[in-house]
């Protein structure tokens, strides 16, 4: 039976209102070396944006100030499956930085093609390019 995972990301806008932050997977894990939304797993009893606001600390070293649902994906493996808890984050405080050794970067919305995402991602994309 495949393994189920609870995953928060986050579409974090940059003050600007131009661009979103991507992170770059680190080589060694699932999907390395592709760009994807920051965040991560959400802890069994946690709420999900009590998670986004730890993942975020802990990866980027901001504050999460403002932040609303965005989209849910539901995602086939072929050894995981995984539901994507989507936020978007509209106010932080602090630079983000990739505490964890992840490369990060501002992209603007038109550039965000150019750039290799996990297959889950597709749909996040989707509604990112429509929504503009």
């Amino acid at each position: 039976m495949a393994k189920h995972i609870h995953v928060v990301a986050a579409i974090i806008n940059h003050p600007d209102g131009e661009r979103i932050l991507l992170a770059k997977r680190p080589d060694h894990l699932h999907q390395g070396g592709l760009w994807e939304f920051p965040g991560g797993k959400v802890d069994v009893g946690e709420a999900a944006l009590v998670a986004l606001q730890r993942e975020l600390e802990e990866e980027l070293d901001i504050r999460t100030i403002r932040a609303e649902p965005f989209l849910e994906v539901h995602h086939q493996y072929p050894d995981k499956a995984v539901f994507l808890d989507i936020w978007q984050v509209w106010e932080f405080a602090g630079t983000p930085t990739g505490n964890e050794g992840q490369q990060v970067r501002w992209v603007a919305l038109n550039d965000i093609g150019n750039y290799d995402f996990p297959a889950a991602n597709q749909p996040i994309l989707d509604a990112l390019l429509s929504a503009k």
